[in-house]
């Protein structure tokens, strides 16, 4: 959706998956602008804003999440919005082509946050991201993060550190004024990117158990405490292979993949789901960003002991390395040697670098495997050592 309020994507029908008339050729009905008040769960049927009681005997609750709207004072003024379907899109798109807006304000430094400075910049907007933090993308490394918010900063983002959002004022016209504890800024739009919760009010109200994430709790068939009720998406755990608990980690791959699994079972061909192990990327300007796994945080809580391990270098020969810097961080587990979770950054290579090493963390790798993996050698693309052979036997010798 960022790509198309900056138009890279022209037109919003290209970012529709499938049509209600597509959905009518496979002998599904789609009902669109009727929303579902309730679950009758021992009637077996939802009843929907318009009155009707529709009937099933088998359900899929696929109700995604809600984008979190700060409680302050101005938070759904005209003009402000948050960022989470195809409709918000649409909505900012709008407002900038039909009041011609000159300044953006960003509230929020996430994946989405990012993302979305750049299609406003590709527009000519000025841009400012107000961060809570000090560093955009918690997730990330600090050196890694500072990478980031330099990349924001050359291509012309005003990143400030440490704002903490109390309000945003109407002012002459349809100028906003975003107030902070320090100081104003003055904006003809404002998106909020402060996260996601998950969308679980027909769920708890119908008495479905809802999980330590704040999700719905789901077995690996994607059933919930009740047989005849799935529930998959951003609504739903997914199990996490490396923390080896439940989670709730809202990417669209994994609730393709849920999906999936839920028709499957519904459709008579028993499927589980074998879990995520929290593979991430998105582009900020010149550069991509990836992690998967946990991070050194998140492994103690879940009783390893890890060690990491920060490596920048090229990951081309050095007769060709061209422009091809990369940073990479591992962690892993002292006791046992295996990888426990990676992140990378680069202006080229470091999606398809965790890529691979979340596979390697789907089959529980050890650092001395990932060491000598046969991976494609060319001069152009990657050294007989690549930076994830380099990266895993420099930590190897740490542990």
């Amino acid at each position: 959706m960022p790509y198309y309020i900056g138009d890279v994507i022209r037109k919003a029908e290209d970012l529709i998956a499938r049509t209600p008339g597509q959905f009518a050729g496979s002998n599904i009905d789609v009902f669109t602008g009727k929303a579902v008040e309730s679950i009758d769960t021992e009637g077996g049927r939802v009843k929907t804003s318009d009155g009707a009681a529709v009937p099933y005997d088998n359900l899929v609750i696929a109700t995604g999440n809600r984008a979190i709207r700060p409680d302050i004072p101005g938070a759904y003024l005209p003009g402000v919005f948050v960022l989470k379907d195809l409709s918000d899109a649409i909505a900012i798109k709008r407002w900038l082509v039909e009041k011609g807006c000159r300044r953006a304000v960003i509230v929020g430094a996430g994946f989405i946050g990012v993302e979305l400075s750049e299609g406003f910049r590709r527009r000519g907007l000025e841009t400012t991201m107000l961060h809570r933090g000090r560093l955009p993308v918690a997730r990330f490394d600090d050196e890694l993060s500072r990478a980031v918010r330099d990349e924001l900063v050359k291509n012309g983002v005003s990143f400030v550190e440490r704002a903490s959002v109390t309000a945003v004022e109407g002012g002459s016209g349809d100028e906003l004024r975003v107030v902070t504890e320090d100081r104003e800024y003055a904006a003809d739009i404002v998106v909020f990117g402060v996260g996601v919760k998950p969308e679980t009010t027909l769920a708890r109200e119908a008495g479905i158990a809802i999980g330590p994430s704040g999700a719905v709790k789901v077995n690996f068939s994607q059933r919930t405490n009740r047989e005849e009720i799935y529930a998959v998406g951003d609504c739903a755990e997914a199990y996490h292979r490396v923390r080896k608990d439940w989670v709730n980690i809202p990417l669209g791959d994994i609730a393709n993949k849920q999906g999936r699994v839920a028709g499957a079972n519904l459709g008579g061909s028993p499927r589980t789901f074998p879990g995520i192990v929290g593979g991430q990327s998105f582009k900020v300007f010149g550069l991509e960003a990836a992690a998967t796994g946990i991070d050194e945080r998140e492994a103690l809580t879940c009783g390893y002991s890890p060690a990491t391990h920060l490596m920048w270098g090229t990951f081309r020969t050095p007769t060709l390395e061209g422009e091809a810097n990369m940073g990479i961080k591992l962690v892993a587990d002292r006791s046992t040697g295996r990888l426990l979770g990676a992140q990378g950054i680069s202006n080229v290579g470091a999606v398809s670098r965790i890529n691979t090493l979340s596979v390697c963390l789907w089959t529980a790798m050890t650092l001395d495997e990932i060491g000598y993996l046969d991976l494609a050698y060319s001069p152009p693309y990657g050294g007989a050592w690549d930076i994830i052979h380099r990266a895993a036997q420099r930590l190897l010798r740490d542990l």
